[in-house]
């Protein structure tokens, strides 16, 4: 079977290399960026075009602290109770992980340093998986967009578990979920592709468990 014809091959480039980047510089990110990043998030698909979106951009030094010193808290707890230890796992994928966490924990000691944390917030959540669903696929234009312009970018939930702190912090409404943390900064590291199972091992025809090469 031919290859498909790709009519924009920098989008294939920017997905295929587009991953978690933890470590971020100082350096400030123009207000211009952002708001084209911001301008992604809303292209992308809304049940019932709804947009029940909201983006709250946080660049104050005293409430990043403020928020790193929560997420850091949750972040070691979670360590602590075993998570993401990858014990059982295949070499690739033990390797893998241990990357993962130990920039996930630089993330969490060093997240007031990125300059910009962005809060992808839901209107339409209310605990329905299918209500609130539309927000990720923003999430996701975002952080494509910021690759595209050489940012990092790291979706994160942690920060959950002190929500109502950040609501307060910030003046979010209780009736508003922040369904992700996106910090986002000019990267310490390269872009490159992270790990992936191969697609004929992770996908089934027709019926559960059917695989074609």
């Amino acid at each position: 079977m031919s290859e498909p014809t790709v009519i924009e091959p920098g989008f294939f480039e920017v997905i295929g290399t587009q991953r978690a980047m933890r470590r971020l510089k100082t350096d400030p990110v123009p207000e211009s960026y952002i708001k084209k990043i911001l301008w992604a998030a809303t292209r992308a698909p809304s049940g019932g075009n709804r947009q029940g979106w909201r983006w709250l951009v946080v660049t104050d030094p005293a409430a990043k602290k403020q928020i790193q010193g929560w997420y850091n808290e949750l972040w070691s707890k979670a360590i602590a109770s075993g998570y993401g230890a990858g014990a059982g796992l295949p070499e690739e994928e033990r390797l893998s992980n241990e990357r993962v966490m130990k920039s996930a924990t630089y993330l969490a000691e060093h997240m007031h340093e990125a300059p910009v944390l962005i809060f992808a917030c839901t209107l339409t959540g209310n605990g329905d998986i299918t209500a609130g669903s539309s927000i990720y696929p923003a999430v996701q234009n975002l952080m494509l967009a910021a690759r595209a312009l050489g940012l990092g970018t790291a979706l994160t939930t942690v920060h959950r578990g002190h929500q109502d702190d950040i609501r307060k912090l910030l003046g979010i409404p209780e009736s508003v979920e922040t369904a992700a943390l996106i910090p986002v900064g000019w990267p310490k590291g390269k872009f490159g592709t992270g790990f992936r199972k191969p697609v004929q091992d992770v996908t089934y025809w027709e019926h559960w468990g059917e695989k074609r090469p």
